[in-house]
C-alpha cells in the first residue's frame, strides 16, 4: 500500500482532509477499490521519499507520548466516532429499524464525519483490504497508543507488547480467539472498537500469572493454521500493533504477499480488489445480523393503546392473610382393606350373592344385577386373560404397568366394572375414555393426544360396542384422527379364559404406583391424563367413607358418568369398598324419563343419590302429582356440581316440590371436586331439625375485582352462593392468587383453592412440565417466603373460606374471563342470558360462553342454538335484551352474540356443548350462524391513542416503510380524490337527486333500476327510470293535496322494504319535504316495536306519515292503543291509492346545503341517533361510492341490507 511507513499525523492538514474524504467515499461505495488505491497513492507520493531512508530499527522506537496508555487528546473525536459507528452496526435490535429515527441517525453520522475530519484524519486503509493474520485473533487490542495509522510505524518488540497485553486480560481475548473472530459482524465490530477492552481492564486487576506469555505463544501457534475471514463490516481499522509473527521489513512483507488474495466468510479465495459492498453482502448472507422476523412486528401496547387510569373506587381486599384450613383427621378402621382389590376379593368370597350393580335399560327398567361373586370371578378371568392369553409367554402383549384404554358406552356399566377391576387385578393401568362415534367427533383428536401421551396400545371394549364402531369398507376399525394404532380386545365373558387353579392375582398393599388414569380437558381443549396412585385411590375411598358415613349394604342411585369424577369415585370405587348396591341410571334414560332416578330411590329405598343440578331441574319440570313417590329414605342427596354458584336455585326448587314427598332439607349435600385433587370438600349430612348453613349474598361488582363484598345495593347484581361443606378428612387447604406466584390470599379475597392430601392425583401422565405447575405448588406469604415444604395441588376452583371453615366456590379457572382486569365467570353470564325472557328463542342447555383476544384484551362471545320456530325478529329482540342485561348486571359489553341452527354446535359425549371446539369454529369462521349481533363498540374500550403526525423533515415514503417495518400503525389514510368532471352540464344535472332521476327518465326511460325478489328468489316487482319518476310525482301530488305540508317539513316513510319506499322517498324530494325512513312495527310484537316508531316520529317532529293501508290499520288498532296514544298520530297518508294528476311543478333546492333527508338509527342498547344529510353530502357520497365500487348503469348489485338507515339506505335509495 502507498501509505506503508507514512506517519499520517505528520501530513499537512489539507492532505489529511482529502484522505478522510476519500476514505468516506470508499466506505459509502462511491468509489472502487482500484480507484481508491490510485488516488491515495497519488496524494501520498510527495511524502514517501522523505522517510524512505530511515532505519527500520529507529522506526520501531515509539515516541514519548505513545508509551503512555492514556489516549491522547487528538484521539477523542476518533473514539467517539468509533463508538457512534459501533452503535449503528450493532446486531441488537434498537430503534434503528424505524425509518424516521434511522434517517436522523444517518444525518447525524454524516454531520459528525464532517466535523471530525477537521480534527483527525480517518484511517487510511480499510481493514477488509488484507487478510487478518491468525495472530490478530489471539492478540488483544493495543492500548499503548491512541493513533490509528498503520502498524508498521508502531512495531515494537513483539514479545514485550504481547506480554503487556496478556497481563491485562488474557482470559477474555484468548476465549475470544477460541470462539473465532468472525462469529458475527457485530462481534468483530465490537472487538475492533475496543469496547470490551475497558470492561476487562476493570475486571482483571489481580497480579499477572507467570505462564501468561507461554499461554499466548502456545495459542498463537495453535491458531496460526486457522482460516479467519476478514472483517468487512467495520469502517475502522483493527489495531495490529502487537503482531508477533510478521518481521519489521517493508516491501513484500508476509502481509503484502497475501494482499492480492483473501478469504471470504465461506473460505473461498477472491480478489482483494473486489467491491467492498459485494464482500459485505457475502458476509451478511453467511450470517445475517438482522433480528428474528417476529421482532420487526412487535407491537408495544403501551405506545398504541390508551391505558385506562386506575379507578380509586375499585374495591380492594382489606382482611388479614388467610390461615391454611385443616380437615378432620382421617380415622383408622380396623376392617378397612389394605387395597381396593382386596376389598373386592373379600366380598367376592364372603358376600358372593350380595348385589353390587343394577343396570337399567332405556325405558328405566332393570336389565340385570351383577353380584359381588360374579364381579370377582369375571374380573379374575379378565386379569388372567390379559396377562397370559394375549401374545406368548416369551413375548406377552401386556405387562404389569402398561396402560390400557377402556372404551365402553354409558349404558353398559357392568362391562366397565369388570374391565376396570380386571385391570387392577392384572396390575395394568386403565384409561377410561368415551366411545368414538365418527372420525369427526368433537375433541376426538385431543383424546388421541391423551392416548399417545399415556403410551396406550391396546383397548378393551364389549362386543356390542365394537360392532358399533365406525369401520372401513374392509371391515377394519377406522383409524381415528390423531389416535395411535390400537389393538382391540373384546371382554365379554364368552371370550375370557378361566384361570388355572394354581394362578392367583398379585394383590400388594396400596403403594405409590399408578392405579388408573382419568382424563381431563383444559380450557383450551387439550386432554390430559391425571394419574391416581393406588394409595391415593384407597385413601380417597376411606375419606369419602368417613365424610359420607357409608355403611355396608346401603343402596346408592348413581345418575352420573361412571367413567370419571364423582360417578367413578362414589359409584364404582367407594361402593365396592363398602359393599354398597349401586343402581346406575344411564344418560339416555334420563333424557327419556327424567323422573326415573326418583322412582328408583322410591322403589329400592335408596339411602344415597348422586346427581347433578340438571337432574334436579329435569325431575322438577317433569314432576306430576305422584302420590306413590317417597324420598324419606334418602339420607344424602349429593349434588356433584354444587360448586356451580347457580346450583342453589335448582336445589331450592327441587326441595320445594319434593319436600311434601318426604325429602328432608338437611339431606341436600353439595360438594366440590376437580380431576387433579379429586374431592375437595363436601357438606356432611345434617341432623334433622338443625338449622341449615347460611348463604352468602355477594356483590357481582366485588367478585369481578376478586374481593368479597356483601351486596347491599342492587338485587339484580347479587350472587347467592351456598357452601360446599368442609374440607375432606386428612386434607389441608389454602386459597392463593390465581395469577402469578401462589401467594396466600386475604380473608376477603377470591383466589384459587389448592389442596394437600394423600387422596389426590399425582401427576399429568407423560407431561412432567405441566405437572410441576399444578401438582407441586408451594404457597408463599406476602413477603414471598414459602409457608412450608409440603406441595399443594391446584384444583382449578375459585372460592374462599367462610365462617366456620365452610368452603364457598364462586367459579372455575377454565370458565374465567378476564376483561379489562376484571374477572367474569362464564356460568354467571349463562345464567344472565337464560334469565332473559322469552327463553323460547334458544335451548337452555346449549349455550357456550368463551373469550377471544381482540386488541390486547379478552372479548366475550356467546353462542347459542336457536329453536327452529323462533323468528328472526324474536331472535334479535332476545339478543338485544341479553346485551342490555349483561351490561346492566355485569358491567361488561359483549363482543359477539351468535345464534346457530339447532343441533349444529359440537357436543360432548353426554350432550353438553363442547366449548373449546365451538371457540375453534368461531375463530375459523366455520360456525355459520343464522343470526349474529356484533357489538365491538360496546366492549373495545382500549382504543388506540390519537394519531400524531410525523415531523416535517421526514418524507411520506419513509414514514410508511418505517411504520411497516416496526409494526406500527400508519399515521393516516385518505381515499382517492373524486376529481372534476369535464362535462359541467352533467355536473349540473347531477347536482340533486331529484334532477338526476328526471334526467334519467328522459334519456333512458326503460332502464330497469330495481328488481325486488321474494324469499324464494323470484322477482315480484320491478321499477324502471320512468316508472319510478311517475310514481314519485304521484306521491308528491298526494303530499301537496292531502297532507297540506310546507316546504322543508319532515315526512316519515313507514314501509316494508320495497319499491314503495324508494318512490315515496323521491316523491318527498319532488315536493320539497325531508324524508325520514323508519322501520315499521312488527305486527306480532307491537308492545316492543311500536314505541320506537313513536319515539322517532316525536323526535323528528314529522308533519305527516306515508305508509301502506295495512300498516295504517295497525297504527290505529286496539293493540297499538295499548302501547301508544293513537290519537296523537300526525296525518297518515295511504299511498296504495294515489292520485293520477301530476304536480304543477317539481321542487328544486335553492342551495346544495339544504337538507336532503334525516337518518335515524337505534343501537343495540336502545340509543336513538339522528343525522342530518344535505344534498351536497348526498351528491359527494354517491360519487364516492360510484368511483370506489366502479358502479355503472350495466352493473347489477345484490343488496341484502335493511333500507332504513346507514349504508343500507344509501345503497337502496341513493346509489342507483
Amino acid at each position: 500500500m502507498a501509505d506503508r511507513g507514512v506517519d499520517l499525523s505528520g501530513l499537512p492538514k489539507e492532505v489529511r482532509d482529502q484522505l478522510a474524504e476519500l476514505d468516506l467515499e470508499l466506505s459509502e461505495g462511491d468509489i472502487t477499490q482500484k480507484g481508491y488505491e490510485k488516488k491515495k497513492a497519488k496524494l501520498l507520493a510527495p511524502y514517501i521519499p522523505q522517510i524512505q531512508n530511515v532505519d527500520p530499527h529507529i522506526q520501531l522506537t515509539p515516541p514519548g507520548p505513545s508509551a503512555d496508555p492514556t489516549p491522547s487528546p487528538d484521539a477523542g473525536p476518533s473514539a467517539s466516532s468509533r463508538h457512534h459507528r459501533s452503535h449503528r452496526s450493532g446486531g441488537a435490535r434498537d430503534d434503528r429499524y424505524r425509518s424516521d429515527i434511522h434517517t436522523e441517525a444517518v444525518q447525524a453520522a454524516l454531520a459528525k464525519h464532517k466535523e471530525e475530519k477537521m480534527a483527525l484524519p480517518m484511517p487510511t486503509k480499510r481493514r477488509s483490504a488484507f487478510v487478518q493474520s491468525p495472530v490478530d485473533n489471539c492478540t488483544p487490542p493495543d492500548t499503548s497508543s491512541a493513533s490509528e495509522d498503520e502498524g508498521s510505524l508502531r512495531r515494537q518488540a513483539a514479545v514485550s507488547a504481547a506480554l503487556v497485553q496478556s497481563l491485562q486480560s488474557p482470559d477474555y481475548w484468548i476465549n475470544r480467539s477460541l470462539q473465532g473472530s468472525s462469529t458475527s459482524s457485530s462481534a468483530s465490530s465490537t472487538l475492533s472498537h475496543g469496547e470490551p477492552k475497558s470492561q476487562n481492564q476493570s475486571q482483571n486487576t489481580g497480579p499477572p500469572a507467570p505462564s501468561a506469555l507461554a499461554d499466548v505463544l502456545a495459542h498463537t501457534r495453535l491458531a496460526e493454521n486457522s482460516s479467519v475471514p476478514p472483517d468487512v463490516t467495520s469502517t475502522t481499522q483493527q489495531d495490529r500493533g502487537s503482531r508477533v509473527d510478521i518481521p519489521p521489513v517493508r516491501g513484500m512483507s508476509r502481509g503484502q504477499s497475501r494482499a492480492s488474495m483473501m478469504d471470504t466468510a465461506d473460505g473461498v479465495p477472491v480478489n482483494s480488489r473486489v467491491s467492498t459492498k459485494i464482500q459485505q453482502l457475502l458476509n451478511t448472507l453467511k450470517r445475517p445480523k438482522r433480528p428474528p422476523l417476529s421482532e420487526f412486528f412487535l407491537d408495544d401496547a403501551e405506545e398504541i393503546v390508551e391505558v385506562p387510569r386506575p379507578d380509586p373506587s375499585t374495591p380492594r381486599p382489606e382482611g388479614r392473610q388467610i390461615i391454611p384450613v385443616k380437615g378432620e383427621p382421617l380415622g383408622v378402621v380396623s376392617n378397612w382393606p389394605p387395597a381396593l382389590q382386596a376389598a373386592l376379593a373379600r366380598w367376592g368370597a364372603t358376600q358372593a350373592k350380595s348385589p353390587a350393580l343394577t343396570t337399567l335399560d332405556n325405558t328405566g327398567k332393570p336389565i340385570y344385577t351383577l353380584t359381588y361373586g360374579k364381579l370377582w370371578s369375571r374380573s379374575l378371568k379378565l386379569a388372567y386373560t390379559l396377562l397370559n392369553k394375549l401374545g406368548t409367554k416369551s413375548d406377552p402383549v401386556l405387562k404389569p404397568g402398561d396402560r390400557v384404554a377402556l372404551v365402553y358406552p354409558n349404558n353398559d356399566p357392568g362391562m366397565f366394572w369388570v374391565a376396570f377391576y380386571g385391570c387392577l387385578l392384572a396390575e395394568v393401568i386403565p384409561v377410561p375414555i368415551e366411545v368414538p362415534l365418527t372420525r369427526k367427533d368433537a375433541g376426538s383428536q385431543q383424546i388421541g393426544f391423551l392416548l399417545g401421551s399415556c403410551g396406550v396400545g391396546l383397548a378393551l371394549t364389549s362386543e356390542v360396542c365394537l360392532k358399533g364402531l365406525p369401520k372401513t369398507p374392509n371391515g377394519e376399525i377406522l383409524q381415528f384422527k390423531g389416535w395411535p394404532r390400537l389393538k382391540w380386545v373384546v371382554t365379554d365373558t364368552k371370550y375370557l379364559t378361566k384361570p388355572s387353579k394354581d394362578w392367583q392375582p398379585h394383590i400388594p398393599t396400596a403403594n405409590t404406583d399408578t392405579a388408573y388414569i382419568e382424563y381431563k380437558a383444559s380450557k383450551e381443549g387439550t386432554v390430559m391424563g391425571v394419574a391416581v396412585s393406588k394409595i391415593s385411590m384407597l385413601t380417597h375411598c376411606q375419606a369419602l367413607t368417613q365424610a359420607c358415613n357409608y355403611c355396608e349394604g346401603e343402596t346408592l342411585v348413581n345418575v352420573l358418568d361412571f367413567k370419571k369424577d364423582m360417578g367413578l369415585w362414589h359409584g364404582v370405587l367407594t361402593s365396592v369398598m363398602n359393599r354398597i348396591h349401586t343402581i346406575s341410571v344411564p344418560y339416555a334414560v334420563m333424557k327419556a324419563c327424567p323422573l326415573s332416578w326418583v322412582q328408583r330411590v322410591h322403589i329400592h329405598k335408596a339411602r344415597v343419590a348422586l346427581v347433578k343440578c340438571r337432574d334436579l331441574h329435569w325431575a322438577m319440570m317433569a314432576h306430576r302429582e305422584q302420590r306413590d313417590t317417597n324420598l324419606a329414605s334418602l339420607r344424602m342427596l349429593i349434588v356433584a356440581d354444587g360448586a356451580n354458584p347457580w346450583s342453589v336455585s335448582s336445589c331450592d326448587a327441587f326441595l320445594n316440590v319434593f319436600q311434601s314427598h318426604g325429602l328432608k332439607p338437611e339431606v341436600i349435600c353439595p360438594c366440590a371436586s376437580s380431576p387433579e385433587a379429586l374431592t375437595v370438600a363436601i357438606r356432611r349430612p345434617g341432623v334433622r331439625g338443625a338449622p341449615l348453613p347460611a348463604r352468602a349474598i355477594l356483590s357481582m361488582t366485588g367478585l369481578s375485582h376478586g374481593v368479597i363484598r356483601v351486596n347491599t345495593e342492587d338485587k339484580n347484581s347479587a350472587l347467592t352462593v351456598q357452601d360446599v361443606g368442609h374440607v375432606m378428612p386428612g386434607a389441608l387447604m389454602c386459597i392463593v392468587k390465581p395469577d402469578g406466584p401462589p401467594m396466600l390470599c386475604k380473608t376477603d379475597e377470591i383466589g384459587e383453592i389448592v389442596l394437600n392430601s394423600r387422596a389426590g392425583g399425582t401427576m399429568y401422565y407423560g407431561l412432567p412440565g405441566v405437572t410441576k405447575n399444578t401438582f407441586e405448588v408451594i404457597p408463599v406469604n406476602s413477603s414471598g417466603a414459602p409457608i412450608g415444604e409440603i406441595p399443594f395441588t391446584r384444583t382449578g376452583l375459585l372460592g374462599f373460606v367462610g365462617p366456620g371453615s365452610l368452603v364457598f366456590v364462586v367459579g372455575k379457572i377454565e370458565g374465567l374471563l378476564t376483561v379489562s382486569s376484571r374477572r367474569h365467570n362464564a356460568d354467571d353470564l349463562v345464567a344472565t342470558a337464560l334469565a332473559v325472557e322469552p327463553v323460547k328463542t334458544v335451548y337452555r342447555g346449549r349455550i357456550a360462553v368463551f373469550s377471544v383476544t381482540v386488541f390486547y384484551d379478552e372479548r366475550i362471545v356467546i353462542v347459542a342454538e336457536q329453536r327452529p320456530d323462533a323468528s328472526e325478529e324474536d331472535s334479535f329482540q332476545w339478543m338485544s335484551r341479553v346485551l342490555q342485561a349483561i351490561d346492566s348486571i355485569h358491567q361488561v359489553g359483549l363482543y359477539c352474540l351468535a345464534l346457530v341452527p339447532a343441533n349444529t354446535l359440537p357436543k360432548t359425549p353426554l350432550g353438553g356443548i363442547h366449548v373449546s371446539e365451538t371457540k375453534q369454529h368461531f375463530l375459523e369462521g366455520s360456525l355459520h350462524p343464522c343470526n349474529i349481533l356484533l357489538c365491538p363498540h360496546t366492549c373495545v374500550t382500549n382504543m388506540p391513542k390519537p394519531r400524531q403526525k410525523q415531523p416535517v423533515g421526514v418524507g411520506p415514503a419513509s414514514i410508511m416503510v418505517g411504520n411497516l417495518v416496526a409494526g406500527k400503525r400508519i399515521a393516516q389514510a385518505a381515499g382517492r380524490e373524486l376529481g372534476l368532471i369535464e362535462d359541467q352540464d352533467l355536473v349540473r344535472k347531477h347536482q340533486f337527486l331529484s334532477e338526476a332521476l328526471q334526467w334519467r327518465a328522459q334519456t333512458d326511460p326503460d332502464h330497469v333500476l330495481y328488481v325486488l325478489l321474494n324469499t324464494k328468489g323470484v322477482p315480484v316487482s320491478t321499477a324502471s327510470c320512468l316508472q319510478l319518476h311517475k310514481r314519485a310525482e304521484k306521491v308528491a301530488t298526494a303530499l301537496m293535496e292531502r297532507g297540506g305540508i310546507n316546504t322543508g317539513d319532515n315526512v316519515v316513510l313507514l314501509y316494508p322494504p320495497g319499491i314503495d319506499l324508494i318512490s315515496s322517498f323521491y316523491g318527498c324530494l319532488y315536493a320539497g319535504c325531508v324524508p325520514v325512513t323508519v322501520r315499521p312495527p312488527h305486527p306480532q310484537n307491537l308492545a316492543a316495536t311500536l314505541p320506537t316508531v313513536r319515539m322517532i316520529i316525536d323526535v323528528s317532529k314529522a308533519a305527516c306519515i306515508l305508509t301502506t293501508q295495512l300498516l295504517m290499520k295497525i297504527l290505529r288498532s286496539k293493540e297499538a292503543a295499548a302501547s301508544v296514544n293513537i290519537k296523537t298520530w300526525p296525518t297518515i297518508i295511504d299511498t296504495d291509492d294515489l292520485p293520477r294528476k301530476r304536480p304543477p311543478q317539481l321542487y328544486k333546492p335553492p342551495t346544495p346545503e339544504m337538507l336532503a333527508y334525516l337518518d335515524f338509527s337505534v343501537s343495540t342498547t336502545g340509543m336513538l341517533t339522528g343525522v342530518k344529510i344535505s344534498h351536497a353530502a348526498v351528491s359527494a357520497l354517491c360519487r364516492s361510492i360510484k368511483l370506489q365500487c366502479e358502479l355503472y348503469s350495466s352493473r347489477q348489485v345484490a343488496i341484502c341490507l335493511d333500507p332504513y338507515c346507514g349504508l343500507g339506505f344509501v345503497l337502496w335509495c341513493l346509489s342507483r
